[in-house]
């Protein structure tokens, strides 16, 4: 009981959920008890190793994406990292811009008084977003494609201290495009170590390098992510010039996969332990806590001959979590973590990386061989060049050549099977619980890392029945 209480304090600033009392015909992606708990728009920041993607990620939520001892040591993302931030505007609409929005962290309270002296207007939230957080070492290139297959927008960061582009500057534009992403802002970062005539150079490089792409019309705003310069500009830019994407709350609940856990301490007694965590964004539909849930392709196993099988994973939601939120329900966009009571060590180290979690008896086909039809990159990406010369070119597929394949937010080897003008068929080394038309993007091995050569659509495949109990 008294735990109870003390979970009710902790959080009774943000405004309480309640489906049945709202109805779903009523929830939108900016429904006040939404936004008050869960982030409903994802932005990646992408861009070069070390170009302050981590750091203006913290300045805008106050969270440090990078948190394992590997990341910590190296000072790099390894893994997707995550983080929410609310972004508020001040009620009164004579306090100047851009000073007028702000950003803080997700448990934040929805309202609070404008610091600027004598301004009396109140600081309201008008947009939770979720910042997916990506490496921009080169070889992290299929983590990286992960986190795309969740984007609704992306930041692309540029150093203005470095000539533009860098190699995963290139890969990561090229990787947005193929993921059609139309929402994109460059931020030229480390405006406040560089003098203002290598800024000018600098943006110069920026609007060449972009000419072209999907990025040609994005605005550059110079910013310095550790000093937070110019970040209630990006709030007011996200505000008004990223519209807030169309959301489906009613077609069965689907989530896509990104992260999974397992939260138990070593040495936790057996009446203290907790189900495993599935992290990741809702395309659709909505998940309540109690709701049964259906994981695919779930267990995968061999038989003694040989032939591939999937056991989905059925279980129950025992907490939704927005960060440090405690939610009723989830709604599309936003990252989910998602109490289940599933066996821990099925979702220790990332375990379900790339399944699909959603309401029983509705998620898609699995597949372990795709027909695609492709479209490869002209040149190769991403590969540090001298001078001026450009990237080696692309070469076509080859029969029995293994790819590198990210389908949603797997990524899995395939072997190229058939080739035919511009289809081809891939074995999967991993079944893939997914439909006719995602997207996939495709990956060749180069020197010593996975480099990205194109893009493809699956048109058909072979699936493989789960099985029932």
């Amino acid at each position: 009981m008294a735990a109870e209480v003390e979970k009710d304090e902790f959080q009774s600033w943000l405004a309480k959920q309640d489906l049945d009392k709202i109805g779903v015909d009523n929830l939108n992606p900016l429904t006040d008890e939404v936004i008050s708990r869960q982030a409903t728009i994802n932005i990646g920041t992408i861009g070069h190793v070390a170009h302050g993607k981590s750091t203006l990620v913290k300045a805008f939520s106050g969270v440090h994406t990078v948190k394992f001892k590997r990341e910590l040591e190296r000072n790099i993302t390894i893994k997707l990292g995550y983080a929410n931030a609310k972004i508020y505007r001040c009620s009164n609409p004579e306090c100047p811009r851009p000073g007028c929005y702000r950003s803080a962290g997700s448990s934040t309270p929805d309202r609070f008084p404008c610091e600027r002296a004598g301004c009396g207007g109140e600081f309201t939230c008008v947009r939770h977003v979720s910042f997916v957080d990506c490496p921009g070492h080169d070889i992290l290139m299929a983590t990286m494609l992960n986190g795309a297959a969740v984007m609704d927008a992306a930041f692309l960061l540029v150093a203005g201290n470095e000539p533009c582009p860098q190699p995963q500057t290139s890969e990561h534009l090229a990787a947005v495009e193929i993921m059609q992403l139309k929402h994109l802002m460059i931020l030229q970062n480390k405006v406040d170590i560089i003098k203002e005539s290598q800024a000018r150079e600098n943006y110069e490089q920026i609007a060449g390098f972009v000419q072209g792409t999907v990025a040609e019309n994005a605005p550059v705003i110079p910013i310095s992510a550790q000093l937070k310069y110019n970040v209630d500009l990006i709030c007011e830019y996200l505000c008004k010039k990223i519209p807030v994407p169309v959301r489906d709350f009613k077609s069965p609940a689907r989530l896509i996969i990104i992260r999974s856990f397992d939260v138990n301490k070593p040495g936790s007694e057996v009446e203290n332990l907790k189900g495993g965590v599935a992290g990741g964004t809702l395309t659709k539909g909505i998940l309540r806590v109690g709701q049964e849930i259906e994981v695919r392709p779930g267990i995968v196993s061999k038989t003694a001959t040989g032939q591939l099988q999937c056991r989905p994973i059925f279980s129950r939601i025992d907490s939704l979590f927005a960060e440090k939120n405690q939610l009723e329900y989830a709604v599309p966009g936003g990252l989910i973590g998602v109490g289940t009571k599933i066996d821990p060590t099925l979702c220790r180290g990332d375990r379900l990386v790339g399944h699909i979690l959603g309401a029983v008896g509705t998620l898609p086909d699995i597949f372990i061989e795709i027909e695609i039809s492709f479209y490869l990159l002209r040149r190769l990406l991403g590969v540090r060049t001298e001078g001026k010369k450009k990237g080696a070119k692309v070469q076509k597929l080859v029969k029995e050549e293994t790819l590198l394949v990210n389908i949603g937010s797997l990524s899995t080897g395939g072997r190229v099977t058939a080739v035919k003008g511009d289809a081809a068929k891939i074995r999967l080394n991993d079944p893939i619980c997914t439909e006719v038309g995602e997207k996939i993007a495709m990956s060749r091995r180069f020197e010593k890392s996975w480099r990205l050569i194109g893009w493809g659509t699956i048109r058909k495949g072979q699936t493989v029945e789960p099985i029932k109990n």
